[in-house]
């Protein structure tokens, strides 16, 4: 999970506030330093920490709660506004037809994001192609072509041509069919003066829409003058920061490049091709308060089972309290695709403070034997699970080479799973959140569960 460590830390800070007795002076004090404590032990900016935590302080001691909300509540809304003002930045990378070209020095996982960048592309249904403009890394190119095979871009390069800006104008003019065209330029071990002459060149040859930032989050708040040098050079218009995953400098990362007025566009959370998510400071503030981003799960499903009818189907099903064995193995089937159950769990509201609780591994495991039990069913008892009893057990597991106890463990799970979403269906404001979170998924004609 990308920042678990500050992730933890907010999230104690919430359930300090949902367990006191009253809200009071002490209590605003006592979390002011908790969030301090949080936010400087995630390398965050020790005048960026006063400064938000005296807003926070002032605002929760000033201000009273809208009607209808408690002061708990007014609280920790006003926790999640600040925080989001401190990473708020600007909108993602626009779903257009364009040139980018990535720039960065060495070492920060320029080629590699700019191969992620294209499978992100290539999901929302664009044609890409990637240009390989470095030409002092000999093994650039090749990583870049291994790159487009996996990810079915093309890729132009010249092995041995120094001049990248002709590399580039020559790329371009091979790939004009394509609708998104990636630049993947030389780096260096700092932004020295013929780094800066080459890669105004290519951005004169190439006239981006996009010149993107690729950062190691790993630098921590020195991100923030390498993105301010890197931006005077070439007019930086986006930041990428890499290997967001469990690093303790991630914060002071995003929190410095983000006061440069740096838009950042991207996190790379892991060394998988699809381990790249966009950055809205908005859901990633939810998720990191335990609130999860039910906009950018039902976004991942979408593109993973692209069928956004069956998805509001699920989700009809799961507020509705009619909920099947079938409902259950197509939210399996997403889940498997989307990728680390622990991602897609962070990303439900309430599950992000189980870490440490639950074995993911193990439960990966669970879920292919789960498919597979399910596999053995029929078409009415995946229908109707109530019907499974006795002799229907036992065929099942014959059937998928398991025990009936993992059968009846199946059903336990099932049943649990349909009691917990009555219960979402029941709650409003869980209803409310969903309903507001899920975007383009027409929720509001469902009526409330009785």
């Amino acid at each position: 999970m990308v920042l678990e460590g500050l992730g933890k830390s907010l999230r104690d800070v919430i359930g300090h506030i949902g367990s006191s007795s009253v809200v009071d002076e002490a209590l605003i004090k006592d979390v002011s330093r908790e969030l301090q404590r949080a936010l400087l032990q995630a390398d965050v900016n020790v005048q960026l920490v006063l400064e938000l935590t005296n807003r926070i302080q002032e605002r929760a001691l000033g201000e009273k709660p809208p009607a209808g909300k408690s002061t708990k509540d007014h609280v920790v809304g006003i926790i999640h506004k600040e925080l989001v003002s401190l990473l708020d930045n600007g909108e993602g990378l626009p779903l257009r037809p364009q040139r980018i070209m990535m720039v960065g020095l060495y070492g920060q996982g320029k080629t590699t994001t700019t191969g992620k960048l294209a499978q992100y592309f290539i999901k929302k249904g664009f044609s890409v192609g990637m240009i390989g403009a470095d030409v002092y890394r000999p093994a650039a190119l090749d990583q870049l072509r291994q790159l487009g095979e996996k990810v079915n871009a093309e890729v132009y390069g010249e092995p041995g041509e120094t001049d990248a800006a002709a590399i580039v104008e020559r790329g371009l003019a091979k790939l004009s069919d394509k609708k998104i065209v990636l630049i993947d330029t030389s780096g260096r071990h700092a932004l020295e003066d013929d780094l800066i002459r080459e890669i105004r060149d290519i951005a004169a040859a190439a006239s981006p829409d996009e010149r993107i930032l690729v950062l190691d989050s790993q630098v921590g708040q020195q991100a923030g003058p390498q993105a301010a040098a890197f931006h005077e050079a070439v007019g930086v218009t986006g930041v990428i920061l890499t290997k967001m995953d469990g690093t303790a400098k991630g914060g002071g990362a995003l929190s410095a490049v983000a006061k440069t007025n740096a838009r950042i566009v991207f996190m790379g959370t892991g060394e998988h091709i699809r381990d790249l998510e966009p950055f809205r400071a908005d859901r990633f503030i939810s998720r990191l308060l335990g609130m999860g981003d039910l906009a950018s799960l039902v976004s991942m499903a979408k593109e993973e089972i692209g069928d956004e009818d069956a998805m509001e189907q699920i989700a009809r099903n799961m507020l509705s309290g009619r909920f099947t064995l079938n409902d259950m193995y197509k939210q399996m089937a997403a889940v498997t695709k989307m990728g680390p159950l622990q991602k897609v769990m962070s990303m439900l509201p309430g599950f992000g403070g189980m870490e440490g609780k639950i074995d993911y591994e193990a439960s990966q495991a669970k879920l292919a034997k789960f498919r597979v039990i399910m596999d053995s069913m029929t078409s009415g008892e995946r229908d109707e699970p109530s019907i499974i009893k006795g002799r229907r057990v036992e065929r099942i597991a014959r059937g998928a080479g398991a025990s009936p106890h993992d059968v009846k463990e199946l059903l336990k799970q099932y049943n649990q799973s349909k009691k917990m979403m009555g219960s979402i269906g029941k709650d409003r404001k869980m209803r409310r959140q969903m309903m507001k979170q899920f975007g383009n998924v027409d929720l509001e004609s469902i009526q409330d569960a009785e």
